[in-house]
Formats: C-alpha cells, structure tokens, sequence
C-alpha cells in the first residue's frame, strides 16, 4: 500500500491510499479542484477513485465532496449517523453504510469510535497483503480498548494538533480553548506522542503528524515533542513526517 496525506489542518483535510488494485480517499474537506490537483501530480486519474471515506461532518472533512461526486459518482462509506448528517446538503447517489469492517476490493478496512464534538466520528486502519495504515485525527482521547488494534502498524497519520502552552496563552476565546483541550476535542502534541509512543512498533516504518493548528501549534514543537517522548520510551524512530494544509506529503510506501 501507499499512502499520501493531500491536506491536513482546519482548512481541509483529504488523504489518498491505494493498493496494487483499490484507489480510495479519507475526507474530501478541501476543494474538490484542489484534491483532483494534488491527485493529478500523483498520476491519479480521479475517475478512478473506488470510495471515500468519511471520519465525520465538520466541513474540514466534508466541503468539496459534493462537488467531486457530481465530477466522478464516487462511493462514499460512512456510517448512518454521518450519513443523516450531510445527507440533506450532499444527497450521495452511491454510498455504503459501514459499521466496524469492511472490504473494498483487495483492502480490509477497520473503523473505530473516536471522540469529538460532532454526532459520530471515526478512525480507520486499513490492510492489505500484511500491510497496515492507521488514519486517527480529531479526537480529544483514543480509548483503551482500541489500543491492541492500533499497535505496531507500518503507518501512521496521527493527529498532533497544539501545543497546550500556546493554545492557552493564545488568542482564542476561552470556551474554544475548554473545547479543543477536552475529551471531544483534539489531541495535543503531548497527548500524541503518548499514544504514538506507546503504538509504534517493530514493524512502523513511517508517522505523519496530521491535523496541526495553523494557531497553536509549530512543526518544530509537534515534532520535538514526539522524539522526546520516544526518546523517554526508549524507541529509536525517526521517519517523522509533517502534513501541511496547502501542501501534499510525499507518496509513502508501506
């Protein structure tokens, strides 16, 4: 599998993975024409997008699907929750209601419940041929019973969205900062090199740093804060990448 994150942060966020034969999307928050761009530099015909699928509705995560369903009449999987969500504003012809597990083509896909201030929100690990990509962001904490099914994956795009100092010390109003600090909110950097720390094993090749606050947060301190963690851990990992919001990461191969 590969896997490149096309946008991430409050602006939008779009991720692309494919298999040898499944080309899919997490979110489609960006502009329809900015993703088909990014997907064009990629090689990728959007055409050929088998499905998208959906974390939950906030517009970061939602905005330019209505108009790259008119293009392309792609499938979107996403849970009846989030399906009567956006249903009135999108109306998606073709869409699969997903539960825990499904299959798309030759990719085995694993949602789970995260924790966030929308009706439903969800996190995904997706497989293949012994290979396995981890897609968590927005979420305030990660329960521990998903903890043995996000343990020791290849990749991880995993969110690492403030520092608590700058948020604190920042412009928001407080009750935005009481938000995105609580348990339906975002993890900070401390809070993902926690996890990261703890899930990162012998077979993790590579971890984006996703969803970062243009506000409260630097790529400097996300990424200090997790190789101080690990370093604390007693881990040696260093494939560290950082996703941006108007810039793609590179294609990774797991």
């Amino acid at each position: 599998m590969r896997a490149c994150v096309l946008s991430s942060g409050s602006g939008g966020n779009c991720t692309y993975i494919e298999s040898l034969s499944t080309k899919l999307l997490i979110d489609l928050g960006t502009s329809s024409l900015y993703a088909e761009k990014k997907l064009q530099e990629l090689g990728i015909d959007p055409n050929y997008i088998d499905g998208i699928f959906i974390t939950h509705s906030h517009v970061d995560h939602i905005k330019g699907i209505k108009v790259f369903l008119k293009k392309y009449h792609t499938k979107l999987y996403l849970s009846s929750t989030i399906l009567h969500d956006i249903y009135d504003e999108i109306k998606p012809e073709y869409y699969e209601i997903i539960d825990q597990n499904v299959t798309l083509n030759d990719i085995n896909i694993t949602m789970f419940k995260i924790s966030h201030d929308t009706d439903d929100a969800n996190g995904f690990v997706f497989e293949n041929n012994g290979r396995s990509i981890v897609y968590v962001t927005d979420t305030g904490y990660i329960n521990n019973r998903n903890h043995k099914l996000l343990t020791n994956r290849n990749l991880y795009i995993f969110e690492s969205n403030h520092d608590v100092e700058m948020l604190m010390n920042g412009h928001y109003p407080y009750h935005i900062k009481q938000r995105i600090l609580g348990d339906k909110g975002h993890l900070s950097n401390k809070d993902s090199a926690y996890y990261l720390s703890k899930f990162i094993g012998n077979e993790t090749k590579c971890v984006i740093l996703a969803h970062l606050s243009k506000d409260n947060n630097t790529k400097e301190l996300a990424l200090e804060t997790l190789r101080e963690s690990l370093k604390n851990s007693q881990k040696e990992f260093d494939n560290i990448l950082i996703a941006e919001q108007d810039k793609r990461t590179e294609l990774i191969e797991v």
